[in-house]
């Protein structure tokens, strides 16, 4: 059919994706409709499976990266949030799953009724819908129960949190908290208000971290928005010998960042965002990722057009007062995985208490 097809799951859904040729959308169609509707459930891929993610979670175990990230979620949503764990889940909890387990989660959760189609290419809405009519008649809906979770409790007060790697050789920082979901109206002000400070290559953290003092290969922040609630995180891999100086300079300058920033900043912000949008949608990957977000989050067909005002009309005084607000940097997780014996006591420097030890 020169045709792909691939399925991948995020925090918030499972997907099913993929390209074909215009002339055989509808067979390819055949072939989702396949997928969603006559799973084999096949004891023998099954253990292969299990047995593939448990060699994949073994690994990460021991990636400083995979950790930090994983520690952290939990730092800033908590064990009770289903944000706060990792999509991978954990040797023991993988190990259990059974395949009674997936049967009994397709029969409560697939149905039509969360399920939403988009696509981008040379093909009519008349044509899209012929397509998809074996899909629609032989799905059908019911009534989908999705678990609900309290809100995660805000960042309080800043603590400084340590896992240890004996022998790392770098040490994976971050440092963040609880920040507004996706689909809150700030959202897109904040990405505008951080882009000068890690949203980009020439971000602050970068220009410092790796241009001035040759600490890392990258540092970065950004806003991680999901359904309501989301994260705001500034990262780096430093060397080892400069975790310190590197997290202090990493607080530093998310601290004096309402102050520092310019108007010369901003207006490098306008030209390069505007500029990325003239390019930003001329694949079809591109266009298919912007009707998900359209969907997602309930957003106007043009909301394109309502980001680059943002951009456009975006004052000093109120990047600034983003800034205060979203970058308090006394109410922050601040995490370090790297080596203890060579790492951990130097941390008291902070000022912020001992180090919490996290294993």
């Amino acid at each position: 059919l020169g045709a792909s097809l691939s399925t991948y799951t995020s925090q918030e859904e499972i997907v099913i994706s993929g390209s074909t040729l215009a002339r055989n959308f509808e067979k390819t169609m055949d072939i989702v409709r396949e997928i969603l509707l006559e799973p084999r459930w096949d004891e023998e891929q099954f253990a292969l499976k299990k047995t593939l993610i448990l060699n994949d979670i073994l690994q990460l175990q021991s990636d400083p990266s995979f950790i930090a990230s994983r520690e952290f979620s939990l730092l800033i949503y908590g064990e009770d949030h289903i944000f706060g764990h990792s999509s991978y889940g954990t040797y023991e909890s993988v190990s259990a799953i059974t395949l009674d387990d997936l049967k009994n989660f397709y029969d409560r959760y697939f149905s039509p009724s969360l399920a939403t189609l988009h696509v981008a290419g040379d093909i009519t809405m008349k044509e899209t819908v012929k397509a998809t009519e074996k899909l629609a008649a032989g799905w059908a809906p019911r009534q989908v129960v999705l678990p609900s979770y309290d809100p995660p409790a805000p960042t309080g007060a800043s603590k400084i949190y340590f896992y240890d790697v004996p022998g790392a050789r770098q040490s994976v920082i971050i440092a963040g908290r609880l920040a507004l979901g996706r689909d809150d109206r700030e959202f897109y002000p904040a990405y505008v208000m951080n882009y000068q400070l890690g949203g980009s290559f020439v971000g602050r953290l970068n220009m410092v971290l790796r241009q001035e003092k040759g600490y890392t290969y990258g540092a970065r922040s950004s806003f991680s928005g999901l359904r309501g609630i989301g994260s705001f995180s500034a990262s780096s891999s430093v060397q080892s010998s400069t975790t310190l100086e590197s997290l202090q300079i990493m607080r530093d300058l998310m601290a004096g960042y309402s102050q520092a920033v310019t108007e010369e900043d901003l207006q490098f912000t306008r030209n390069a965002l505007i500029r990325s949008n003239a390019r930003r949608f001329e694949t079809l990957s591109s266009l298919v990722s912007m009707l998900q977000t359209i969907s997602k989050y309930n957003f106007p067909f043009d909301y394109i057009k309502e980001d680059e005002a943002v951009i456009r009309n975006m004052s000093l005084e109120q990047l600034r007062e983003l800034a205060v607000r979203h970058l308090k940097t006394d109410s922050m997780v601040y995490l370090v995985v790297g080596d203890a014996a060579t790492q951990l006591a130097g941390l008291k420097k902070l000022g912020l208490g001992d180090p919490v030890r996290l294993n």
